[in-house]
């Protein structure tokens, strides 16, 4: 006989965020991983630059180093006295009427104040290494525009002792070519949240056998174990677990994670086992004003947060957005997530009470606005698994609104 339990306060998505978001706080722990391996973890402390960058005043072509005032009255003919690779460390001297051959990223030769690219001379490469003294001389065609012109400059992209990073800041790969170019092999990062992620009901499938009636195949811990992982987590996905309240509780009893995400059973149905073992151990179930997603619950077994979804794959894949993602966020000192302005580029309807949810395609238009369009018929019904599929974002429309017409604003986030 199934459990009794209390009516449900109805609750919107941002009060029903504060509560789950009040069962962490960031972690303080600091981890130093070589930068290699550092790819999507999180800054633990600010990086601040040892260098300039530019380190030293470079040129930014192929060409000639030259000083402004020889070359202003162009065409002129210089002599070319010596040459700089990069990475070489020669400051050739040249006198008035004199140039220096140069490379890309070459360090510019003290007497130089520009560099005038190969394109704009009567010259072309020969062998490098050429000695001063030689007689070789170039025409210069055509004048650079100022004193300066490709001259990457010392510490024009950053100084020293510049903030280059800061705690929180997830390590992409611009924000790994900035750590490597000044310098760092390794970084201080946070350590992944552990996350156990469990889907639960009679009816899932997990083995890839036939199906009979009433089955389906369980799909949920795998969307919820991949989005995990590439917000950062280290995640522990077990195979679908019966309707079995005994068992469950002894799984919870054995999970040794942050946090602990379920699936399934989180409604007000006569067999919700997950409801039943959660409010056992004083768990809180919610009815959320959002469509899909509308029963969630949380409960802290024996001191890790647990947080349970629906069951339906589109809700519990959206209530991970709203949910589950800023926990994680929270965990590991990361920004909370912004809403963008999207534009609809078609009409759909809304049901009123709720703030609706839809998976949408969303591209940038010719004015530079960005564009969503919902990824399936069906809009936001809470099965659909293909809408998600289809997907690269999500909007999110208001409570009191019944239906979005093309050309309406909309909340959006990338998925």
């Amino acid at each position: 006989m199934p459990s009794q339990f209390p009516p449900r306060e109805a609750r919107s998505i941002e009060q029903y965020q504060a509560e789950v978001l009040g069962l962490v706080r960031p972690d303080s722990r600091v981890e130093s991983v070589p930068l290699a391996a550092a790819s999507g973890r999180v800054l633990a402390r600010d990086v601040v630059s040892p260098v300039s960058i530019p380190v030293f005043a470079n040129s930014a072509m192929d060409g000639y180093a030259v000083r402004y005032a020889d070359v202003v009255a162009a065409p002129v003919t210089l002599r070319v006295v010596g040459d700089v690779a990069a990475g070489s460390s020669a400051d050739p001297m040249a006198g008035p009427g004199e140039c220096v051959r140069i490379m890309t990223g070459a360090p510019l030769p003290t007497f130089a104040d520009t560099v005038v690219p190969l394109e704009d001379t009567d010259a072309a490469f020969g062998p490098a290494g050429r000695a001063p003294g030689d007689e070789a001389t170039t025409t210069i065609t055509h004048a650079p525009q100022a004193v300066g012109t490709y001259v990457r400059h010392a510490g024009e992209d950053f100084a020293a002792d510049a903030r280059v990073a800061v705690a929180g800041t997830e390590i992409t790969a611009g924000v790994a070519a900035e750590l490597a170019a000044v310098g760092l092999v390794s970084v201080p990062v946070r350590p992944r949240p552990v996350v156990a992620v469990r889907s639960t009901g009679d009816e899932l499938v997990t083995d890839g056998s036939p199906l009979g009636r009433g089955q389906i195949y369980e799909s949920n811990s795998f969307a919820l174990a991949a989005m995990l992982a590439g917000d950062g987590a280290d995640v522990r996905r077990s195979e679908a677990a019966r309707d079995d309240a005994e068992a469950l509780a002894a799984w919870l009893d054995e999970v040794d994670a942050d946090l602990v995400v379920l699936t399934g059973g989180a409604s007000v149905g006569a067999y919700d086992v997950v409801r039943d073992v959660l409010l056992g151990a004083g768990g809180t179930f919610r009815s959320v004003r959002v469509q899909p997603g509308k029963p969630q619950g949380w409960a802290v077994w024996k001191g890790t947060p647990v947080l349970s979804l629906p069951g339906n794959p589109l809700s519990a894949a959206l209530s991970y957005q709203l949910f589950v993602q800023p926990m994680l966020d929270r965990l590991l000192g990361r920004p909370a997530r912004e809403w963008l302005t999207a534009v609809a580029g078609a009409a759909w309807t809304s049901p009123a009470g709720r703030r609706q949810l839809v998976p949408v395609r969303l591209s940038t238009g010719a004015d530079g606005r960005l564009i969503a369009v919902p990824a399936h018929r069906r809009g936001s019904a809470s099965h659909l698994v293909s809408s998600l599929a289809e997907a690269d974002g999500y909007c999110s429309v208001g409570e009191d609104v019944t239906a979005v017409a093309a050309g309406d604003l909309v909340a959006a986030r990338w998925l």
